[in-house]
């Protein structure tokens, strides 16, 4: 791996990593494909602080897969009635069906992390999440759910560079909330809190995965790459599609209304 002058490896450009990621694509429509074939259920959940890349990595994993199959999870804040529900009861409803997989952008673990630092639960509310996670996580591998849990570990340099550039970056400045604001302030005590849910919920059963991404480029490779390597055998016979020729003279698109399509712009 190339290294700049100051020891550090270079962060991949743009075209290597795009010529690394296909392929893992192609791999993960393997997958998909076997999940539908077998019936079989995957849930990843992709934990991490503000900026660490949850998005990114999200987006390269589901961009070419069938979004009927393949789910994307970001919930709100709970509603009001929500807030009086058992804490995982509207997460349940989004947990995949057969061959389905469903991608969780934060999820559960917030008890654990932006409710406790921020102050949003009680410490007993917590205490009660972290004794209880590992049984309900325990609960869906036994029911046959391929469980993943992703911590995207980032350093406040690079966390305080993102943040700089969603500031910058009108594409990108709706993802800045009054939350994130505060939160920068509050480093050390988000490590504190990922440390102590790290030690109540890394179990044999469903145990957590920390990838660095300092380098989000490379960090998404690493953790696609790693969940490809933890799915059980996955190729299925493929179903060879010939198409007929036409009868005819392919048709141009004609209107028997005044209604016309656009022109392209030139």
């Amino acid at each position: 791996m190339k290294k700049s002058k100051n020891g550090k490896p270079d962060k991949l450009s743009k075209d290597a990593y795009f010529e690394k990621l296909a392929p893992l694509q192609l791999e993960l429509n393997d997958v998909a494909r076997w999940l539908q074939h077998t019936g079989k259920r995957l849930l990843v959940l992709i934990e991490g602080r503000d900026t660490a890349g949850k998005g990114g990595v999200i987006t390269a994993m589901s961009e070419t897969l069938n979004p009927r199959q393949c789910h994307t999870v970001a919930l709100a804040k709970p509603s009001e009635r929500e807030a009086t529900q058992w804490y995982f009861q509207r997460y349940v409803s989004h947990l995949p069906a057969a061959g389905e997989i469903v991608l969780f952008d934060r999820s559960w673990y917030n008890r654990a992390g932006v409710e406790r630092v921020m102050g949003f639960c009680s410490e007993d509310e917590t205490r009660a999440f972290l004794k209880q996670a590992p049984v309900f996580e325990k609960m869906l591998v036994d029911d046959g759910i391929l469980l993943f849990k992703y911590w995207l570990t980032v350093d406040q340099v690079h966390q305080e560079e993102r943040f700089t550039e969603r500031l910058a970056d009108p594409l990108k400045r709706w993802k800045l909330s009054p939350i994130d604001l505060q939160a920068r302030k509050k480093y050390a005590e988000y490590g504190l809190a990922r440390d102590a849910m790290l030690k109540a919920t890394h179990k044999p059963a469903t145990p957590w995965t920390l990838v660095d991404f300092n380098d989000q480029r490379r960090g998404r490779l690493t953790l696609i790459r790693h969940l490809i390597d933890h799915i059980p055998e996955r190729r299925v016979p493929e179903k060879r599609i010939k198409f007929p020729p036409l009868d005819h003279a392919p048709l141009r698109e004609e209107f028997g209304t005044s209604l016309k399509p656009i022109k392209a712009a030139d």
